[in-house]
């Protein structure tokens, strides 16, 4: 474990300047809804985007992107949001990543969980899904397992022949998180901004155990997942816990805040072992924090989900079920917008899967008072469009979004001096 000697605490950028639900649909600027807007016009000009009804990308997703490239829409440099839009297109496209998801064998869809983060099934205080990742187990024998399984067929998508196989599983389980988890996440009302969609994810990286042998060897691999993931899936992530830091981690730090841009760095706490239960609690109840880290839920990490009250709550089962099964699963808006069933897929033993686990009401956006998504606002959430992915089965509720702003005054970002 880290000693606090050689961690110092410094003032919180991501806090303050990009604090949420800053940047989200009901909290737009002027200039931010005007970025929107052009974002829209030069995506539908570029064959990119259908204003429909219903749209091909909705607002949540597009926002996305234009928070990525500080609201930049176009520039000479290719460092702005239609840059970074198109070629996430392209490389969809190239790939096939819906149907990657939609026909993703079952057990291998559930093997490349136990290799990247993972849902607890909880929530943080503004609502926000929290995964959590132990590097651990990630040794080279389970690397190198689970890298000879990916060269076997697992899908009906083709691919474009360069992007390795283990990393476009990954893709699937950030399919999983945009198509099932936010989604849920956004019709959980029991939070500070409910007319706002949730399109994060707070993370607590384990990094307990790990020898800098392991950091060594797990570096390309960590590298290019969290590359391909940031170019692809812009701002899904929001604060990132890193526990259990060894000595030598300074030296690992120098690698991994060059994989990612300056705002993704500034939401990275760097936390003591005196640091944990503090700093955790501050942004996640107790309850809902692993007894591992000093909360009081029973969850390890190889667990299913312990989903939490407020899911349960909505939650009515069908078809035999009594929670969600393993497997890759999105949510399709039914009964005229006022309810949505998830959809269990992928395939289990070569046969295609579809099945209707439950029903759930469709809370957002709100039925009276919503705000179009190019009206500024600061109270109430717009409207969004469909989803990011193509609208495979009728799917227009994958919506993804933000949540409110953490308290500023609890902690600052924890970085090495």
């Amino acid at each position: 474990m880290t000693k606090s000697g050689s961690i110092h605490r410094v003032p919180s950028a991501g806090a303050v300047e990009n604090g949420y639900p800053k940047g989200h649909l009901g909290h737009l600027t002027e200039s931010e809804t005007q970025a929107l807007v052009d974002f829209k016009v030069l995506l539908e000009k570029k064959g990119l985007y259908k204003p429909g009804p219903p749209p091909s990308h909705d607002d949540p997703t597009l926002l996305r992107y234009l928070r990525a490239r500080k609201w930049v829409v176009q520039d000479s440099y290719g460092q702005d949001a239609y840059g970074q839009f198109s070629e996430t297109e392209k490389f969809r496209d190239a790939n096939q990543i819906t149907l990657l998801y939609d026909s993703i064998d079952v057990d291998s869809y559930e093997t490349s969980k136990k290799l990247y983060p993972r849902f607890t099934g909880r929530r943080d205080k503004r609502g926000i899904p929290i995964y959590v990742y132990q590097i651990r187990h990630l040794d080279s024998k389970a690397v190198a397992a689970y890298e000879k399984e990916t060269k076997t067929t697992y899908s009906k998508a083709k691919t474009d022949g360069k992007t390795p196989a283990k990393l476009l599983r990954l893709f699937a389980l950030y399919e999983d998180l945009t198509r099932f988890v936010q989604p849920l996440a956004t019709e959980c009302t029991d939070r500070e901004y409910p007319e706002t969609p949730i399109t994060l994810s707070t993370n607590i990286v384990d990094i307990s155990g790990v020898t800098l042998k392991m950091f060594w060897n797990l570096k390309a691999h960590m590298q290019a997942a969290s590359q391909l993931a940031t170019s692809h899936y812009p701002e899904t992530l929001d604060r990132i816990f890193i526990i259990g830091a060894p000595m030598f981690f300074s030296t690992v730090w120098g690698w991994i805040k060059r994989w990612f841009d300056p705002v993704t760095v500034s939401k990275i706490f760097i936390l003591t072992e005196q640091d944990v239960v503090p700093v955790l609690t501050s942004f996640i109840d107790k309850k809902d924090i692993p007894k591992a880290y000093g909360g009081d839920l029973d969850w390890d990490f190889f667990d299913d989900p312990a989903w939490d009250d407020e899911i349960r709550r909505l939650c009515s089962w069908e078809d035999g079920h009594t929670t969600f099964p393993g497997g890759p699963m999105y949510w399709k808006t039914i009964d005229d917008g006022t309810r949505m069933e998830c959809l269990a897929v992928g395939t289990k033993d070569g046969a295609d899967r579809m099945e209707r686990v439950c029903t759930i009401p469709k809370a957002f956006p709100p039925k009276s008072g919503a705000a179009s998504a190019t009206t500024t606002t600061t109270t109430t959430a717009p409207e969004p469009a469909a989803s990011e992915t193509p609208m495979a089965s009728g799917d227009a509720s994958t919506i993804e979004a933000a949540a409110p702003e953490p308290p500023t005054s609890a902690v600052a970002d924890l970085k090495l001096a």
